[in-house]
């Protein structure tokens, strides 16, 4: 059996204004790896490494995904950041967005129908 433990995407900066200022908490990196670059993000029980490379090129289609409480809230949160949530196809048993970081990644934000 698979629990989710992190998560890896990439940016051509240094961390992600959309994560830490809107989504999730920064944590420390080990010492022994900050000289890699990059940033650790980390909400309840999952953490999102964000790594770094000069050359990044963001995936149309590939993501990651968040199950979120309250989708409506986070929804507005990001919006009032100045950030747009945009709506895809039904997907059975959840209500569902993306949004893009300012680096281009795509991210899924995801609340289960009651």
């Amino acid at each position: 059996m698979f629990y989710s433990y992190h998560h890896c995407i990439t940016t051509a900066g240094t961390e992600s204004p959309l994560l830490s200022d809107k989504l999730l908490e920064e944590i420390e990196k080990p010492a022994n790896l900050r000289g890699r670059g990059g940033v650790w993000f980390m909400t309840s029980n999952l953490q999102l490494h964000v790594g770094v490379d000069p050359d990044f090129h963001p995936a149309e289609k590939a993501h990651v995904a968040f199950e979120v409480d309250e989708l409506a809230g986070v929804r507005l949160r990001l919006g009032v950041a100045g950030y747009d949530a945009t709506d895809d196809e039904p997907l059975p048993g959840y209500d569902r967005c993306y949004v893009k970081d300012p680096f281009g990644n795509r991210m899924e934000l995801l609340e289960p129908q009651q």
